[in-house]
């Protein structure tokens, strides 16, 4: 088996028309709809092909289940819009006000004042 080293990979990637470049990365977060992934001390190569691009990313992956919340993203993102705070805030407000947006942007209001 013929094995070929990064230097006549880089070669042959720049003649097909494959541009590389490493990233300087510490850590990789990816947030998807039921897990979390994180990706400590990874490799990450971006890569370019015909105007697209892709990222590689080579690490030690960990998985982290999302908490299943009793309220709507809608909910979550109309409570920071208008209230200007971060998501965990406006998460702790909805739990305290049982879900209610309403509830939520009084509250954040009477305790922070108008943002």
């Amino acid at each position: 088996m013929m094995r070929i080293n990064d230097r006549q990979l880089q070669r042959l990637a720049k003649q097909m028309g494959l541009k590389t470049q490493e990233l300087d990365a510490v850590e990789v977060l990816i947030t998807g709809k039921e897990k979390d992934y994180v990706v400590k001390n990874p490799k990450v190569t971006l890569m370019e092909v015909q105007g697209q691009k892709v990222l590689q990313i080579i690490g030690d992956i960990s998985e982290k289940d999302k908490e299943k919340l009793p309220f709507k993203e809608e909910d979550i993102e109309l409570v920071m819009q208008q209230t200007g705070v971060e998501r965990e805030e406006a998460i702790k407000a909805l739990k305290e006000a049982n879900g209610e947006p309403a509830e939520a942007i009084i509250s954040i209001m009477k305790n922070h004042g108008p943002h």
